[in-house]
């Protein structure tokens, strides 16, 4: 594709966008194959490749075509392929490896929801239900394979967001910093990594919980955390003078968000803060398309939003809060909300 497409004809460019979606399924495929793993060592020939993943040379040459013409590979004489610096992210052992998010994006999961969007658009619906027959999260309880994927690609996408967020935000002005559906512990551990004064607790369902102990013992920090098990929407352990909510108030729609921050606002001290760390979706013009994208991916999905900064206000003051200010911390920010 030309690297600028602004004077191609209409119906060029249009194709040229709808062709967004094959490229995504061919680096989806790419990162299911273990391509850029089988070169991280240097270039090979298509034929060692196929014979490293498994796949028909001649088929595979067409995919790391495409996968080069996007930038992940380089393609060398006598169909040989190299890779490039971005191709080094879907490698497994990456320390910024996208390939199990990558791998997500193309599986039945994901990309079947989205044929969904017009549907979704007409009625409002979320429309993964409607797609494959139960939530996303009931789904992902009866598929243990798909769950490993996506459990592994969310903890590729946080890995991005955490140290931005921890380097942006003052932490250390807090003593107890309580961890909302903070999964498996990986930015309570950065948090009170960077904070050697705060102590934490980990507040998510019980078999999840149960998950953290190696990632909090990793950070050295197993001695100042409380695991506590539950279910946010009945409760949130009191506590803590700063109560942190990463990327869960996305998946949930208005009310379902506000039954989470009222847990909160009672959990609450009248000195304390909510933390939302979230990518607020700006208001015009937006840079790029990947928030906005991101909204209609919780629309189909979890039938959740992206929010902009001024539908924070309002969901945080019907659930007892106040925003005070939003902190940017790269690609996600930290929403910061007191008690009304």
């Amino acid at each position: 594709m030309p690297s600028d497409t602004s004077r191609l004809p209409a119906p060029a460019r249009i194709l040229n966008l709808l062709a967004g979606g094959w490229l995504a399924q061919a680096v989806s495929a790419v990162a299911e194959l273990g391509v850029a793993d089988a070169l991280a060592d240097g270039p090979r020939s298509v034929h060692d490749l196929a014979a490293a993943t498994g796949t028909h040379a001649p088929s595979l040459h067409r995919l790391l075509r495409t996968a080069a013409d996007a930038g992940l590979l380089e393609e060398l004489d006598e169909q040989a392929f190299a890779l490039t610096e971005l191709g080094q992210a879907l490698r497994e052992d990456s320390p910024g490896s996208l390939r199990n998010f990558a791998i997500w994006t193309g599986l039945p999961a994901e990309r079947h929801a989205w044929t969904g969007l017009a549907d979704a658009v007409r009625t409002g619906r979320t429309a993964f239900p409607d797609v494959h027959g139960a939530s996303v999260w009931d789904y992902l309880g009866e598929h243990p394979d798909v769950l490993t994927v996506f459990d592994k690609a969310m903890t590729e996408a946080s890995r991005g967001i955490i140290a931005p967020v921890v380097a942006a935000y003052d932490f250390g002005a807090f003593r107890t910093v309580v961890d909302v559906g903070g999964g498996r512990g990986a930015l309570l551990a950065a948090v009170l990594d960077a904070n050697p004064g705060v102590s934490g607790t980990l507040y998510d369902r019980p078999e999840v919980v149960s998950q953290a102990e190696d990632t909090l013992r990793a950070a050295g920090v197993r001695d100042r955390v409380r695991l506590v098990g539950g279910d946010f929407f009945d409760t949130v352990p009191g506590g803590g003078d700063a109560y942190v909510l990463s990327n869960i108030i996305h998946d949930w729609d208005d009310e379902l968000s506000r039954r989470i921050l009222r847990n909160c606002r009672t959990a609450l001290g009248d000195d304390g803060r909510v933390l939302l760390v979230e990518a607020v979706l700006p208001e015009r013009p937006r840079p790029t398309p990947t928030v906005s994208l991101m909204d209609l991916d919780m629309l189909l999905v979890a039938g959740g939003k992206q929010r902009t900064a001024g539908e924070f206000e309002v969901l945080l003051e019907k659930s007892g809060l106040r925003l005070t200010r939003i902190v940017p911390g790269g690609h996600c920010s930290v929403v910061e909300a007191v008690a009304a």
